[in-house]
């Protein structure tokens, strides 16, 4: 007993020691590589990989590859070339991961289909032509649904005037389909009313919503473009 233990401690004293060296490496080739890719740059992460000594290296959620000495930058995905599995494209998904539970729900519109089991979120614009294709295919034919709508206007000058016109109607969910769908606009706002509009602006760029429409399941992870129902089915099977 007592040897095995003597043996229990120095694997474990082993396993510490080179956890720590690779910490260390890990932090050296962060002060390698940040001069490095120009003046201002601020690197967040770097994290060995286990594959052909390469180490990530995290810009906020875009990541790229370098190798010990930070002497060369691999810009791509790294896939496995057996089974074509995406270790890049899984990374960047995991770093884009949102906690559904810290949405500020109160910011969006909320519409429920069915009994409203299966939850998203949605980040749209009122130009978004893949918007309306969404709510015209994909919305039509998915049901026992809720689905959180922010109103997120980026696309052109007029996107916030039509989405506080939405917003401050007396029925939003029924301005908002009319909109998406049919292509009517929203009476105008009465000037006494205020829309989340900025508030929703922060909160993409804070989430690093790039684009409408951007679709946020219950696990938090999303799906940038328009899905149509089938995909859409299939991902809220996968999250059963």
């Amino acid at each position: 007993m007592k040897k095995t233990s003597v043996m229990l401690a120095a694997l474990l004293g082993l396993w510490a020691s080179v956890a720590g060296a690779e910490t260390l490496q890990e932090a050296a080739v962060k002060k390698l590589i940040e001069p490095r890719l120009g003046e201002g740059a601020k690197v967040d992460e770097v994290t060995k990989t286990p594959y052909a000594g390469l180490f990530e290296v995290r810009v906020g959620s875009d990541i790229f590859y370098t190798d010990a000495a930070a002497k060369y930058v691999f810009v791509g995905r790294i896939m496995d070339a057996q089974s074509s599995r995406d270790f890049t494209r899984e990374r960047v998904d995991e770093l884009n991961k949102v906690k559904f539970a810290d949405l500020p729900l109160d910011l969006a519109m909320k519409k429920v289909k069915g009994n409203g089991k299966r939850v998203i979120a949605v980040f749209e614009d009122p130009n978004c032509g893949y918007c309306k294709r969404f709510h015209k295919t994909t919305l039509q034919e998915v049901d026992n649904v809720t689905v959180y709508t922010f109103l997120f206007n980026i696309l052109a000058e007029d996107s916030s005037v039509k989405a506080r016109n939405v917003w401050c109607s007396a029925d939003r969910n029924k301005a908002w389909t009319d909109l998406m769908v049919d292509g009517k606009a929203a009476a105008a706002a009465p000037a006494s009313c205020q829309a989340p509009n900025d508030k929703v602006l922060a909160l993409g760029q804070k989430l690093n919503v790039t684009g409408t429409p951007t679709i946020i399941f219950a696990d938090g992870s999303r799906s940038p473009g328009w899905i149509d129902a089938k995909t859409m089915e299939a991902k809220f099977s996968s999250l059963k």
